[in-house]
């Protein structure tokens, strides 16, 4: 029987509610993403949603993992919880998130057109003045109007700091983490692989083969906004799956309007597979008429690794 489409975004709302109950941010819609790999022989490119497709946290805080997979409730939910915490952690302490909550962009470089290009070596962003205020103006800000160009050009700074951060640490997020938080992430990490049956592990082992080939591209669409969706990968381990450019956040426009900038992005002779959990990228694939591979299950993302390594995908 044909699935009925959610509202956008509507499973992880509640993740973005507990953060942000303010309404959307206000940003300008920008067409042009990062330059288009030079390598102009694309063949196929591989659209992943993040949360229980390759990453599992929101259904460990729901409860639906443990109910799902039998697990023990509680073990489950304080693994969520203690990661939760670190993702907020690290995307409040380094990635400017208290700034950028309200001001969310689909891509890193949406801003970049309001950007001067000016050395950042020294630049003091807790001194700038910059606010992201909703709704009107904060008390006391400097920094004239919401959208005015000084303001805008201090928001495009702190993206631009957010991409060299990402690439300066994608490997190596520890770097960005007091030793006790490393530790911590570490057993995290492990726990996680093991009450989750190396499922990270096992979606790995698919978007490594794809990067693996040269032709082929893994690119991530994720209903978490742009921020902490940054912080995940990097604390799941998975920068050096998907560069920066290769990120967007559908909170905004939603799945189906990024689906179709990453088309405008690398054009429509690529062949799209759409790879996720839900029904908002189900539905987006069915609009563009990309396929669509459905993970529910371990056994959905291992049987997708030998569908990639017999060439059927």
């Amino acid at each position: 029987s044909p699935r009925v489409a959610l509202p956008t975004g509507a499973r992880d709302q509640d993740e973005a509610g507990r953060r942000n109950p303010a309404g959307k941010a206000k940003g300008k819609a920008k067409k042009s993403d990062s330059n288009p790999p030079t390598d102009n022989d694309l063949e196929r490119i591989f659209l992943w949603d993040l949360d229980e497709t390759i990453i599992i946290f929101h259904s460990l805080l729901t409860g639906s993992f443990a109910q799902k997979f039998g697990k023990d409730p509680a073990t489950v939910l304080n693994l969520g919880l203690q990661m939760e915490e670190l993702i907020f952690e690290l995307a409040d302490t380094h990635l400017f998130f208290n700034d950028l909550e309200e001001c969310d962009q689909v891509h890193v470089e949406d801003m970049a057109s309001d950007d001067n290009g000016q050395d950042l070596s020294t630049y003091n962003f807790l001194a700038d003045g910059f606010n992201c205020p909703s709704g009107g103006g904060a008390p006391g800000a400097t920094t004239g109007v919401q959208g005015g160009v000084e303001w805008m050009r201090k928001l495009a700074f702190r993206y631009r700091r957010l991409k060299d951060l990402y690439n300066g640490y994608k490997c190596n997020v520890g770097g960005l983490l007091s030793p006790m938080k490393r530790e911590l992430l570490l057993r995290l990490q492990s726990e996680m692989e093991n009450v989750t049956d190396a499922w990270l592990s096992t979606a790995l082992k698919s978007l490594l083969l794809i990067q693996s080939r040269g032709k082929c591209m893994n690119v991530l669409v994720t209903t978490t906004q742009l921020v902490p969706a940054l912080a995940k990968v990097l604390l799941y381990g998975l920068g050096d799956v998907f560069p920066i450019e290769n990120i967007y956040s559908a909170t905004k426009i939603g799945k189906e309007s990024c689906f179709e900038r990453i088309v405008s992005r690398f054009g429509k002779k690529v062949t799209y597979v759409v790879v996720g959990d839900g029904r908002d990228e189900e539905f987006a694939a069915k609009q563009h008429n990309m396929p669509f591979w459905r993970i529910s299950t371990h056994g959905d993302l291992v049987s997708l690794h030998q569908a990639l390594e017999l060439d059927f995908l």
